[in-house]
C-alpha cells in the first residue's frame, strides 16, 4: 500500500453502473476505484488521479460543497470513455482533518507524491482555499509556476484575515518562498471586483480578462489555459441557470459548453499538470444539473488529455515553422514558432542570458495567429508586454 493511501476514505455506496453493452464500458468500470480499504490503487502506470476533498471549512458562504465529489461521481462513471485506454484511478476522498491545515497538509502531500510519479491529479470537492495547498505542493519542484483560474472574481481578500476561499491568491502572491511566475484570471465580473483590485493585477502584469472579452472569442482562451501549470476552477463562474449548485451562483457567466470547452483546453496541455474543480455544492443544486455538468466539464478534461500532441518549440525544432516578424522602433523583432502538427502557436520573449534557464519554461509564451498578426500589424502583442515586464 502506497504510503499516501491513509490520507483517503474508500468511495462507499457507489456501484459503477455496467453499460448494456459489454463491448463498450462506461467510465466506471475502466477506472480503478479505490472502494475497499484494504485495496488502495497502484500508482503504477496511472495518467490521472482522482480525488476527492470533503473539507467545506473555509469556504464563504457555501457550506456543503465539501460533498460535491461522490455527488459528481454517480454521474461520471455513467459516461462512455472516447476511443482511448484509461489509465485513471480514483483514489476516494481525503480525510477531513481535525483543523482545515491537516487537510491542506494532507492535500499537499498526495499532490506532490502524484506529481513525482507523474500522474496528474484531478480534484473534486471543497472550497477554493484549497489551491493554496495545490501551489505549496510545487515547492519542492524546484519550478516557477503559472496558474490559471477561471473565476468570477479574484479571491485577493483581506491578507490578515485567516485564509479562505475568498483570500487564498493573496496567501500565494505573499507565500515565501515565491514560486509564482504568472497569474491568469478568465471570467470575471468587474461589478464583483473592486477598483483596486484590477489595479493590483496590472500593477503585477497578471493576466486578467473579463467574462465578455473571454466569451467574445473563446479560441483565445486556449493560449492562456495552455501556459498554465495548473488550473483552478470555480464553479461560480459558470451562469446559474447552468448550474445552480453553488451558493454564491450569479445570472451571469460561462455557458456550460464553454466551461466543458476550457476544461478540454486544459486537458490538451502538456504543461499544464494538476486541475482542481472546487464550490460545487450539491445542497443547492437542481436534480443533479450541476453534478451532471462537471461530470461532463471531467469528461472534457480526460479526452482532451488522451489527446495531448506533445509539441513545444524548445523540444521539437524540427516540427515548428518560425516566423521572424520586424517591428519598427524594435529592432530584434519578434520570434513565432507554429506547430506543423498543431497549428498552435509560441512567442519568444526576450530574456537576459543569466536568467534564461531560471525562466526557461517562460520565455516561449503560448500565443494565437490574432498575436502574430498583431506584430505583423507593427503592434507588439499584450501577451508578449505582460511576460517581457516579468523577464526584465
Amino acid at each position: 500500500m502506497t504510503d499516501i493511501a491513509f490520507y483517503f476514505k474508500p468511495v462507499h455506496g457507489m456501484d459503477p453502473p455496467v453499460a448494456p453493452n459489454t463491448v463498450y464500458k462506461r467510465l466506471g468500470e475502466v477506472i480503478t476505484i479505490y472502494s475497499d480499504v484494504s485495496h488502495f490503487p497502484s500508482l503504477a502506470g496511472l495518467d490521472i488521479a482522482i480525488i476527492g476533498v470533503d473539507d467545506d471549512r473555509n469556504s464563504v458562504n457555501n457550506k456543503g460543497c465539501g460533498m460535491a465529489a461522490d455527488a459528481v461521481r454517480d454521474y461520471l462513471y455513467r459516461l462512455y470513455p472516447g476511443n482511448y485506454t484509461i489509465k485513471i484511478a480514483d483514489l476516494g476522498n481525503i480525510e477531513r482533518g481535525n483543523e482545515p491545515e491537516d487537510t491542506f497538509f494532507a492535500l499537499s502531500a498526495v499532490i506532490e507524491k502524484l506529481q513525482e510519479s507523474g500522474i496528474i491529479p484531478l480534484i473534486i470537492g471543497g472550497g477554493q482555499e484549497l489551491t493554496y495547498a495545490v501551489y505549496k505542493a510545487y515547492k519542492n519542484r524546484d519550478q516557477i509556476i503559472n496558474i490559471a483560474a477561471i473565476d468570477n472574481m479574484f479571491d485577493l481578500g483581506e491578507t490578515e484575515r485567516q485564509l479562505n476561499s475568498r483570500s487564498y491568491l493573496s496567501h500565494i502572491i505573499l507565500h515565501k518562498p515565491n514560486f509564482l511566475f504568472n497569474y491568469t484570471n478568465i471570467g470575471y465580473q468587474t461589478y464583483l471586483v473592486d477598483q483596486g483590485a484590477i489595479d493590483l493585477m496590472r500593477d503585477l502584469f497578471f493576466d486578467v480578462y473579463r467574462l465578455g472579452v473571454a466569451r467574445s472569442n473563446m479560441t483565445e482562451i486556449e493560449p492562456l489555459v495552455r501556459n498554465a501549470d495548473m488550473l483552478t476552477f470555480d464553479i461560480s463562474a459558470i451562469r446559474q441557470t447552468d448550474a445552480p449548485g453553488n451558493g454564491n451562483a450569479t445570472p451571469n457567466g460561462f455557458y456550460g459548453e464553454e466551461a466543458c470547452q476550457i476544461t478540454r483546453y486544459a486537458g490538451m496541455s502538456d504543461k499544464l499538470t494538476c486541475i482542481g474543480f472546487y464550490e460545487m455544492n450539491p445542497a443547492f443544486d437542481r436534480n443533479g444539473q450541476t453534478a451532471h455538468l462537471l461530470a461532463q466539464m471531467i469528461w472534457y478534461f480526460i479526452d482532451g488529455f488522451y489527446h495531448r500532441q506533445h509539441d513545444h518549440p524548445a523540444n521539437d525544432a524540427e516540427g515548428f515553422i518560425r516566423y521572424n516578424v520586424q517591428l519598427i522602433n524594435h529592432e530584434e523583432g519578434i520570434v513565432f514558432y507554429k506547430s506543423k502538427k498543431t497549428d498552435r502557436w509560441w512567442m519568444e520573449v526576450k530574456c537576459a542570458e543569466n536568467i534564461r534557464e531560471k525562466y526557461r519554461r517562460h520565455y516561449l509564451v503560448p500565443c494565437s495567429y490574432n498575436d502574430y498578426q498583431t506584430s505583423c500589424d507593427n503592434e507588439i502583442p499584450d501577451r508578449w508586454w505582460q511576460a517581457y515586464q516579468k523577464l526584465m
